[in-house]
């Protein structure tokens, strides 16, 4: 939710930018304010099939927006978000054009699960990308938007890498779990890739009313995410006694629930963490743009107080103007260390892409060779999806701490030591490579029927036959006896079993020329990926910190020009033009000040039922 005093203080410093004539700071500003515009706070529910994702959804709500039953499962995220009445929206967004508006359809609730859910759009063969919910909730009125996924299953498949893809943009991550068993491998690897992602998480355990030793697999689980280094919260919960509860308002039940721990933490580690985030990145914001105000006049005055060290202050500006104007250069340091940057991360993301998918080769075809295709084709293609779809998430996760690292390097030597504000990096959508790579391609399976076994066996079993047959005649035997029939049908069966080895031989290197052509296609598709999101990420940086360095050799331009004429005022105005400066600098410190106190506010604390 927005900040009013944010929104307050960013309003009045874009009057003093307009007042002062700089509209480069005034755009700044303008970024700022329509950031603070924007009062949605993200917070994804995500989790493997069947563990009460949706349930949950509906408990925090009480409201049955999420589709939920034994044989449903969710197949298109659906986003819950505060509305003054409530409403149901398809959204289906361009595959192909990013300006493209996406198209909205209005429908029913009560047609919402024929399309989220598995049953009613198997696979989301509608081409959704969410629907958006609006409920009147006293909970979501703060600004939490409530993000019900598909079940992950892990950084294996589809969707798991779908959600990865879009946890850079998250506030925050539910991973739930319930408490039928500990938590799996692939939950403990989705929520180790999460964290590195989005670090505000927590596990909520469902279900603790079905099952009587949820405690004891709470303890488990508190110990595998301390073996893995993982700090979360860990709450359990139970959807079913907190709709109950909710009905009879019954407040020991609702206690029993576990969701004041849920909600409390939404509130308070959520909502109140994005105020606050808001605030200190705001007045940051806001003391840059003062600083920046404040500095022509410093100089100015300076020069008026103390005409005699006018000319050494210039000299001064000027070299600081010189040193501002060579950050815009492309020579400049940070410019140098973005570019070989980004050279050097884009060479390593590719050899991380390609290592990871040659060991998955190597491994695909040692059960290639291990098996008969069409007998494991089934398992084995998914087993490939999931390997690969795995590669790919990993690949991604490593590319964003890179990303980040690479973008504090840049800051680093841009401010040489001073702090100042990174860019929201824009990550890629990964998740999507599902549908830009098609499926492993099946061989064709040559049939080896009775038919074709019975003439392989009588070609073979002829020759043999004829052979032997030729042998013992000379010794007085007919063409046709026992030991010339006897090897007539050992030659054909031997020749049944070679052909039947030389057709699976076959399937072999077919199935794993499949799988290497697959394999180019992901490596092809995921790379130019990887290079576009690392070229965004350059440009980000790049018109970021020229911005910032453009911002100062203006303010340091003016300083000079300042400074040269206040050596020029006449004496008797030149006490008139001290107390003018004087009280223009009061506004602007009493701007930063304001800003200092924004930022040293705690977001207030706010409940819901």
């Amino acid at each position: 939710m927005a900040v009013p005093a944010a929104v307050d203080l960013v309003d009045l410093a874009l009057k003093a930018t307009s007042a002062y004539q700089r509209p480069d700071l005034g755009a700044r500003l303008q970024l700022t304010r329509k950031r603070l515009a924007d009062p949605n706070v993200r917070v994804l529910i995500v989790g493997e099939f069947k563990k009460g994702k949706s349930q949950l959804v509906n408990a925090l709500v009480n409201a049955p927006v999420c589709p939920v039953d034994d044989d449903i499962s969710t197949a298109v995220p659906t986003v819950v978000r505060h509305a003054e009445t409530t409403s149901v929206t398809l959204v289906r967004e361009s595959a192909t054009d990013d300006d493209r508006p996406p198209e909205r359809t209005d429908v029913p609730i009560g047609q919402l699960a024929q399309y989220v859910s598995e049953a009613g759009n198997p696979a989301n063969r509608a081409g959704l990308s969410y629907a958006e919910v609006g409920l009147p909730r006293k909970l979501l009125a703060g600004g939490l938007v409530l993000v019900d996924t598909p079940g992950v299953g892990g950084l294996g498949s589809a969707h798991g890498a779908a959600t990865m893809s879009v946890l850079p943009s998250a506030d925050a991550v539910v991973l739930v779990s319930d408490a039928a068993q500990e938590y799996t491998a692939p939950e403990l690897e989705f929520l180790s890739a999460a964290m590195k992602l989005c670090p505000n998480v927590a596990c909520v355990v469902t279900k603790t009313d079905l099952y009587p030793h949820w405690r004891r697999i709470l303890e488990i689980d508190k110990g595998h995410l301390e073996k893995a280094g993982i700090r979360a919260d860990v709450l359990p919960v139970s959807s079913t006694l907190r709709l109950h509860a909710a009905q009879t308002q019954d407040t020991a039940l609702m206690e029993e629930s576990g969701f004041k721990d849920l909600i409390s933490f939404l509130l308070r580690k959520v909502v109140a963490r994005a105020d606050d985030l808001d605030r200190r990145s705001t007045a940051q914001d806001v003391l840059d743009v003062a600083e920046q105000l404040a500095t022509s006049m410093k100089a100015e005055l300076s020069a008026q107080e103390d005409p005699e060290r006018a000319e050494a202050l210039v000299a001064e500006l000027t070299k600081a103007k010189s040193r501002a104007d060579a950050l815009r250069q492309r020579t400049a340091r940070w410019q140098t260390t973005l570019n070989d940057g980004v050279a050097d991360l884009i060479s390593d993301i590719d050899y991380d892409l390609r290592d990871r998918l040659r060991t998955i080769t190597r491994e695909a075809e040692e059960l290639l060779s291990a098996a008969d295709p069409a007998d494991i084709w089934d398992q084995f293609a998914e087993w490939l999806h999931q390997q690969v779809t795995s590669a790919a998430s990993a690949n991604f996760v490593w590319t964003a701490e890179r990303a980040r690292w690479l973008a504090e390097q840049v800051a680093e030597h841009f401010a040489e030591g001073a702090e100042i504000a990174l860019p929201e990096l824009r990550f890629g959508d990964t998740g999507e490579m599902g549908g830009k790579v098609g499926t492993l391609e099946q061989p064709e399976d040559e049939k080896f029927g009775i038919g074709q076994k019975l003439f392989t066996g009588m070609r073979g079993g002829y020759g043999g036959l004829l052979m032997i047959g030729l042998a013992t005649s000379f010794a007085g035997m007919a063409l046709l006896n026992p030991l010339s029939i006897g090897a007539g049908l050992l030659f054909g069966g031997k020749t049944v079993r070679d052909e039947k080895r030389r057709l699976m031989q076959r399937r072999q290197a077919e199935a794993k020329n499949a799988v290497r052509r697959h394999i180019d296609e992901v490596t092809f598709q995921v790379s130019k990926d990887s290079r576009d999101m690392m070229r965004r990420i350059q440009r980000d940086l790049r018109d970021h910190f020229t911005v910032l360095a453009e911002e100062v050799s203006t303010s340091l331009s003016g300083s000079v020009a300042a400074a040269q004429s206040a050596v020029k005022t006449e004496t008797s105005g030149r006490e008139r033009r001290i107390r003018d400066l004087k009280a223009e600098l009061a506004r602007i410190d009493a701007l930063g000040e304001r800003a200092r106190k924004l930022a040293s506010q705690s977001a207030p604390t706010t409940t819901a039922s």
